[in-house]
């Protein structure tokens, strides 16, 4: 081990001391030979192929939102104004771009300059950020500079610098980061010029871009979080965050043709104690309960809706603790995370649904329990909570684009109101009763940017204001200035990387240690994760 060692440390030596015409890219860890950087950015090329070949063949779910900002004496700078789009990516031969399943806002822009106005962005101009060129990095257009090795996450990269052989008003900028396994790109920083932004003039513009991809499964790095901004001398600047997720929804298809169906043999048997008879009463929750289902499986598989998993356990004790401190004889309720950003809650049946967005700004446990308590009133409350025609299967076997607008569903005032009383009575038999400072907190901010951001607060689903998700621990870090406080302001995305190891199957001795592969640092209690509700909550 000191031999291999000593011979990286000579290599990485060497490396270093090169002249540039003739630099070394460093090797890959599994082996112990160098590569020019000619011979790595010809890898690069080759991966990235790889990258837009697939592509081609999924149609992830895409989420864009974007808010303008504009410069503020205290805060640095402020939203006035946001936009969003909900809709699937595709790929064509004549580029990328996102089929949008929400309709236009109708709000006036004109105030706005080009190219800010909402009229003049073009999703497709988005679509393109997911990669630095959608022609390819390859080393007769641009020249590769290798800087240093680098970790994200528990991930090793090679960082280069990229940059175009002859100036160019199209093309890439920037710096790569590419991991050392299979030479895929990982995450790219810089400027993509050349975006068109939708006007008729056809004029093109540039975006500094920071994207980052993930390793959905061995060898297969794909996109998955893009954070963007535009600058201008005249008016406000644009910054945008952009998700993609659900890589592998549309990518498989059941093979009806080829399905094999066993049907065993019929048998009798004989139930006493079950009724022969229902009552009117259960056969109609019976059917409330069949439309909640089809609604939440059809959410489900169009992948809007996360898979069952350890957070809505989390949110599901919340949600009991009101229940028990309240004495409510029902049975516990069920609790489901959206995948999208703008803040919701609604309530589907007795499951209560919150979005990722709205779980990822929620200060502390108390202001989650406000959120959830909502919900929970319309269910004691006996509102309407599901729409009984979803029970038959046809009402919900409609395009993805069209779901959307298909299962929405709005309380009317007098309920909501009826639900905002109620929540407090919930909150003040509750444990949350002393802890809810930070929650009026939290509302107030909801309610004094409810006009400027309307499509990060107003529901575009549910009535209140993303795949697999995880609740990770976040440091909590006192404030240096005003500047940091950045309330509902769109920020730059630093997902954590890891590779998708292939899945192996715990050993017995694992088994009987009842610890299989589980890292308990990467995979807290829910005990762990209520005491610190800052969190990030991703794919």
């Amino acid at each position: 081990m000191r031999v291999t060692f000593a011979i990286a440390a000579i290599l990485i030596a060497g490396i270093l001391h090169t002249a540039p015409q003739a630099q070394q890219a460093p090797a890959p860890a599994s082996g112990a030979t160098t590569m020019t950087v000619d011979v790595l950015a010809q890898k690069i090329m080759e991966a990235e192929s790889g990258v837009t070949a697939r592509m081609s063949s999924y149609k992830p779910l895409v989420e864009v939102y974007v808010q303008y900002v504009e410069p503020h004496a205290q805060l640095g700078t402020v939203p006035i104004k946001d936009d969003y789009f909900l809709g699937q990516f595709e790929s064509s031969p004549q580029g990328p771009r996102i089929n949008s399943f929400t309709a236009e806002r109708t709000t006036t822009t004109r105030r706005l300059p080009l190219p800010f106005a909402a009229s003049a962005l073009k999703l497709d101009g988005f679509a393109a950020m997911t990669v630095p060129d959608w022609k390819l990095l390859n080393n007769k257009k641009y020249n590769f500079t290798f800087l240093r090795r680098e970790f994200l996450g528990e991930v090793r990269c090679l960082v280069l610098d990229v940059a175009p052989r002859v100036t160019s008003t199209d093309g890439f900028t920037g710096r790569i980061w590419v991991e050392d396994r299979d030479f895929n790109i990982v995450r790219f920083n810089g400027i993509i010029r050349g975006l068109s932004s939708g006007a008729q003039s056809g004029k093109k513009f540039w975006f500094n871009v920071d994207s980052w991809r993930a390793n959905v499964k061995p060898g297969l790095w794909l996109p998955s979080h893009v954070y963007s901004e535009q600058h201008s001398d005249t008016g406000p600047t644009l910054k945008s965050q952009m998700r993609l997720w659900g890589y592998d929804l549309r990518s498989t298809k059941p093979v009806q043709e080829f399905t094999t169906i066993t049907i065993d043999e019929p048998s009798v048997r004989d139930n006493t104690e079950q009724p022969q008879q229902l009552s009117p009463t259960l056969s109609q929750r019976l059917w409330e309960q069949q439309a909640e289902e089809n609604v939440l499986d059809r959410l489900t598989k169009a992948g809007l809706l996360a898979p069952p998993g350890e957070v809505d356990k989390v949110l599901e004790t919340v949600a009991t603790n009101l229940q028990i401190t309240n004495n409510l004889t029902m049975d516990p309720v069920k609790a489901r995370v959206l995948l999208t950003s703008p803040i919701e809650s609604f309530t589907v049946g007795r499951t209560i649904v919150l979005s990722r967005g709205l779980i990822d700004v929620l200060p502390d446990e108390a202001s989650l329990a406000t959120m959830l308590g909502h919900e929970l009133a319309h269910i004691v409350l006996g509102h309407r909570v599901i729409d009984t025609k979803f029970a038959f299967a046809d009402k919900l076997m409609v395009p993805d684009d069209e779901l959307l607008a298909t299962v929405a569903y709005r309380h009317d005032p007098k309920d909501e109101e009826a639900a905002d009383w109620k929540v407090g009575e919930l909150l003040k038999n509750s444990p949350y009763k002393d802890k809810l400072a930070e929650a009026g907190l939290f509302l107030r901010a909801l309610s004094e940017n409810s006009l400027k951001l309307k499509n990060l607060i107003q529901p575009h689903i549910g009535e209140n204001s993303s795949s697999q998700v995880e609740l990770l621990r976040a440091a909590t870090l006192p404030l240096a200035s005003a500047r940091e406080k950045s309330s509902m302001a769109v920020t730059p995305l630093v997902p954590y990387l890891r590779y998708a190891e292939p899945k192996t199957t715990p050993t017995p001795k694992n088994r009987e240690r009842g610890t299989g592969n589980r890292d308990p640092k990467k995979f807290p209690s829910c005990a762990q994760v209520r005491c610190q509700l800052r969190r990030t909550v991703r794919q």
